[in-house]
């Protein structure tokens, strides 16, 4: 299954090359696989894996808290933009979805996608036509419409959507 999941990951990446916004996402629950998986995809293609807990939260430490939520963006595209590739693994996004730092997930991925093709681990499923981060009682929870992602590589069904 985690070769049938890199080939279609392959083919989206080549498939995104057209497209405006090149956001690829790769839909799994916690311990998936989602991480090993973009580890072979890095190595195949020489592409940066950032994580991005890590990489945000180095970056917003030396800003006040009430300054973080209006220099998320900018961070973030700074470092989308830092890397030297045209592909760019993210994993561990969860950071992303802090209420605290107002930001909606899935713009900021889909705005950053303009320029580089952006593969990222979204932990959560794919129910009922909708890409879900969380659960509905959950803080962090995020629907989206299936139709709003783009290329969506479902690791509970492993298929793309």
């Amino acid at each position: 299954m985690v070769m049938e999941i890199q080939e279609q990951i392959k083919k989206s990446i080549r498939d995104a090359t057209n497209l405006y916004q090149k956001l690829i996402l790769l839909v799994g629950k916690s311990g998936s696989g989602k991480t090993k998986i973009l580890q072979e995809i890095s190595e195949e293609f020489a592409a940066p894996m950032i994580n991005v807990n890590l990489e945000i939260s180095y970056r917003l430490l030396d800003l006040p808290v009430d300054k973080r939520a209006s220099t998320l963006s900018r961070l973030f595209s700074e470092m989308v933009k830092d890397s030297e590739s045209d592909i760019v693994l993210l994993d561990n996004i969860e950071i992303l979805f802090d209420k605290s730092l107002q930001q909606n997930p899935l713009a900021l991925l889909q705005n950053n996608s303009k320029n580089k093709t952006l593969v990222a681990a979204w932990n959560g499923e794919i129910e009922s036509g909708r890409l879900i981060y969380a659960k509905p009682d959950h803080h962090e929870y995020w629907p989206y419409a299936i139709e709003e992602t783009g290329i969506t590589i479902d690791l509970n069904s492993s298929r793309a959507v």
